[in-house]
């Protein structure tokens, strides 16, 4: 390994102790192999899945570090890591795969080993909300963040912009496409603005609160529906005249978006899920077609790697999205849990909370 930058041997973390509960902790500092990295964060961002895993959406966890959404500064590399340094400003995919196992080699590395098996942090392995973070097989999972391009906009392609740009590239979009896109949290945000890079020329954004519908015009949008106020699917079919759209994101994960988006899908499209579901699904049969319609549904998992993550930094390098509007509210490292409680009750407009570790 490199020569140590006076690494302490415990840290703080913020972890999962058993389903419904949570609290800071002192931990020892990861050690790392030769192909690892040990990141000392500068930013976070806390997701929902983190509340749907504290809840027992994945079951039962003890004394797991939470969070997967991390940026900050290379504290020590294994004696195998050839592209970075201690000292280097990065970034670091939610998911952070086995490049050398049967799936990714078959393009699938987001499913290395097992299903969702490059899903590591904060569900077999301990998260990013702690003073310092394991990486992974470090040259293929971590990216440099460009001089111009802040911590906070970079913490957004760990997850949030890699899983709502998936939604719209699973989708199967055509140039001039038609789109409607269920929830308008942070991924369906980002799968609103996926859609319009990729072309769409209509897209319907299904929301009601209204913080929401204004960022999603922002991202893309050309008509909201709020499915408080009126049918989505009667609307979506008023809007398209009857015909229903190209692609269906569903990022909410629900039975009834998801029943929703295979409704408003006309023959031969695509119903792109991107959303975290912790029960099972039925499939409404007569609107898919008693599965003949060629109403195709695809499914994802946030990509990993950092090909996926410099392409993502690029879009921010040359300003064509901005993901910090999404940032409602910033938190110090040491009021995690009371980001977290936040993102669990939804309340005072939130949409995505920044947890600072530098603050």
């Amino acid at each position: 390994m490199s020569e140590q930058r006076q690494t302490p041997e415990s840290m703080h973390a913020f972890v999962m102790q058993g389903i419904g509960e949570t609290e800071v902790v002192e931990k020892p500092v990861p050690d790392i192999g030769p192909t690892d990295a040990l990141l000392k964060p500068t930013k976070g961002l806390v997701c929902t899945s983190d509340v749907h895993t504290v809840h027992g959406a994945i079951g039962e966890r003890e004394n797991l570090t939470l969070g997967h959404e991390v940026v900050g500064v290379v504290e020590d590399v294994g004696d195998h890591v050839e592209d970075f340094a201690p000292g280097d400003r990065v970034v670091v995919g939610a998911i952070t795969p086995d490049w050398g196992s049967h799936a990714a080699q078959a393009g699938h590395s987001s499913q290395s080993n097992q299903p969702l098996g490059g899903w590591k942090f904060a569900n077999v392995k301990d998260g990013t909300f702690a003073e310092y973070v394991h990486v992974n097989e470090a040259d293929a999972n971590v990216a440099h963040i460009p001089d111009d391009v802040s911590d906070e906009a970079a913490a957004y392609v760990t997850d949030m912009m890699s899983t709502g740009f998936m939604a719209a590239e699973n989708g199967d979009i055509p140039v001039g496409g038609t789109v409607a896109v269920f929830g308008q949290g942070p991924v369906g945000l980002m799968a609103t603005k996926g859609a319009d890079l990729q072309g769409a020329a209509h897209i319907v954004a299904v929301e009601t609160v209204q913080e929401r519908q204004e960022l999603a015009r922002e991202y893309g949008a050309t008509d909201v529906v709020d499915f408080e106020e009126t049918d989505p699917v009667e609307a979506i079919m008023d809007l398209t005249d009857g015909e229903g759209v190209d692609t269906a994101v569903e990022a909410i994960g629900a039975q009834i978006p998801f029943e929703q988006a295979i409704a408003v899908t006309k023959a031969g499209g695509t119903i792109s899920n991107a959303g975290y579901h912790a029960e099972d699904l039925e499939i409404p049969i007569g609107e898919w077609g008693q599965g003949m319609a060629e109403k195709d549904i695809a499914t994802g998992l946030c990509p990993g790697g950092r090909l996926r993550l410099e392409r993502l930094l690029r879009l921010l390098e040359h300003d064509r999205v901005d993901p910090t509007t999404m940032t409602t509210h910033t938190f110090a490292f040491d009021d995690v849990k009371e980001a977290f409680e936040l993102m669990e009750s939804k309340e005072d407009g939130v949409i995505k909370p920044l947890v600072d570790f530098e603050a």
